[in-house]
């Protein structure tokens, strides 16, 4: 019998992202290191993505993946992430970690940047 609960859509990060997170912590010495991905107040349409190697995750954190290309997302991002994918992309201005939202109704031209509805 339902619990009357509604489960928000997962985070989902994509084997590109998690090769190349393992790839970066092992080029910066830190080959057990995982990426935070936190979404802060700011950027040029009022929200960012922030990204930063660390060797543990916080408690309350969600863990994507295990061992080497984890990647930790704190509950409050993790709201604003919800049915977000992070990849990796190589374009021709360069190569860097992508965050497909669905819940950005904008974005700058930046590609860190967002605003949600």
């Amino acid at each position: 019998m339902p619990d009357g609960s509604i489960t928000a859509p997962a985070f989902r990060v994509t084997d590109r992202a998690h090769a190349q997170i393992t790839d970066i912590a092992a080029r910066d010495g830190r080959p057990e290191a995982g990426l935070r991905l936190a979404v802060e107040a700011g950027g040029c349409s009022g929200f960012q993505y922030r990204f930063g190697l660390e060797d543990a995750p916080a408690e309350e954190d969600l863990i994507v993946g295990e061992g080497p290309g984890r990647v930790f997302v704190d509950p409050v991002s993790l709201d604003l992430l919800a049915g977000a994918e992070l990849d990796w992309a190589e374009e021709l201005i360069g190569a860097h970690f992508a965050v497909r939202n669905p819940q950005a109704v904008s974005a700058c031209g930046c590609g860190t940047s967002f605003s949600v509805g």
